[in-house]
């Protein structure tokens, strides 16, 4: 299994996705991460935004659906709610280029701790998409979640 990156995604591109989906996560100056998740569903590549650590996400229970806790909760989460299906051509890897010390090193920590846990992450999203999928989620959890199928049409659109 590959190891994983962290993201930037062109703004253009996620202002273009909530023209359609209000749920598609906003940008926030001057980047949002996302963090992709190396796997094909349904042909696409679909890329998952991180949150930054706070204090609900370590007493956020670990058998939450739409959420990967980051190190129980302490280096934040991956959520699975939010992701998008994201053509290569809109994404920049995060690492290299960021600046601040402070950030940079959450984000390695937190790659870190995705990379040794990917395969964990991974059983996760596709049993996510499958759930959601079959419309096996409950009404709360898909009010939190991206139109999958109508984001990949536009992503092809796109």
């Amino acid at each position: 299994m590959q190891k994983l990156k962290i993201y930037f995604i062109d703004s253009k591109y996620i202002e273009y996705l909530r023209k359609f989906d209000n749920k598609v996560a906003y940008n926030k100056i001057p980047n949002r991460p996302y963090i992709g998740i190396v796997y094909t569903y349904n042909n696409f590549n679909y890329f998952a935004p991180l949150s930054s650590p706070k204090s609900k996400h370590i007493s956020m229970n670990n058998n939450v659906i739409d959420v990967f806790k980051i190190d129980e909760g302490k280096l934040g989460v991956v959520n699975l709610n939010n992701m998008i299906p994201c053509p290569i051509e809109v994404l920049t890897e995060a690492i290299p280029i960021v600046t601040d010390k402070k950030y940079k090193t959450l984000l390695e920590n937190q790659l870190s701790y995705i990379n040794a846990k990917r395969e964990i992450l991974y059983k996760k999203t596709i049993r996510f998409q499958n759930q959601y999928r079959s419309g096996r989620l409950y009404p709360n959890i898909l009010n939190r979640c991206c139109n999958f199928p109508l984001l990949e049409e536009k992503c092809l659109e796109y």
